[in-house]
C-alpha cells in the first residue's frame, strides 16, 4: 500500500455534496480513505471570474500504481459530471494527486508531485491540516514551512468538518 494525497475542488453546483460523493467514489475505486481535512473556500485561482471553489484535501492508502490511481481519479470526475471544456473552467469536481508516496514521477500524463501545489494556498492549508510534517520529496522542505513562505494571495476561509 502506498500513502497518497489528493487535492479535491467544486465550485459549481452542491459543492459539498459532489466532495462527498467523490471520496466516496474514491474509497470504492482507489483505496481507504484516511483523512480528510476540513472545506475551505477560495476563491478561482486561474479563472477567476466563476464561482468560489470548496477545496479539501485526502490522505488515502492505495494498492494501485500511480497510473492506475490517475485512472480512477479521471473515471471518479467523470462519473460526477466533470467535462473538460475549459481549462480553469467551472467544474463540479476536481481532483488532483499532490504525492504519491515519496515518489517523483514525471510522465506525459502525470507529474508527481503536483508541480504547483506550493504555489497554491488553497491546496496547502488542507494540506497542513492532515500532514503539516509531509516532506516534499524534490523541493526538501514540510507542508508547514510551504505554506509559511507561500506568496499565493488568494484568501482561504475554514468553513466546516466534512463528514465521512
Amino acid at each position: 500500500m502506498t500513502t497518497a494525497y489528493l487535492s479535491l475542488g467544486s465550485n459549481k453546483g452542491d459543492r459539498t455534496e459532489y466532495l462527498n460523493r467523490a471520496l466516496t467514489i474514491l474509497a470504492q475505486k482507489a483505496g481507504i480513505v484516511e483523512k480528510v481535512s476540513p472545506i475551505y473556500q477560495t476563491a478561482a485561482w486561474g479563472k477567476t471570474d466563476q464561482p468560489d471553489f470548496y477545496n479539501i484535501a485526502a490522505e488515502i492508502n492505495t494498492g494501485l500504481p500511480a497510473e492506475q490511481l490517475l485512472n480512477a481519479i479521471l473515471e471518479t470526475e467523470q462519473e460526477l459530471g466533470r467535462h473538460r471544456t475549459e481549462k480553469w473552467g467551472q467544474r463540479t469536481i476536481d481532483i488532483d494527486i499532490l504525492f504519491y508516496g515519496d515518489a517523483i514521477v514525471n510522465s506525459p500524463n502525470l507529474v508527481i508531485p503536483h508541480p504547483y501545489l506550493q504555489e497554491r494556498r488553497f491546496v496547502l492549508q488542507p494540506l497542513s491540516d492532515i500532514n503539516p510534517k509531509l516532506i516534499h520529496p524534490k523541493i526538501k522542505k514540510d507542508i508547514s514551512a510551504l505554506l509559511a513562505e507561500c506568496t499565493d494571495p488568494l484568501p482561504v476561509t475554514k468553513l466546516k468538518d466534512l463528514q465521512l
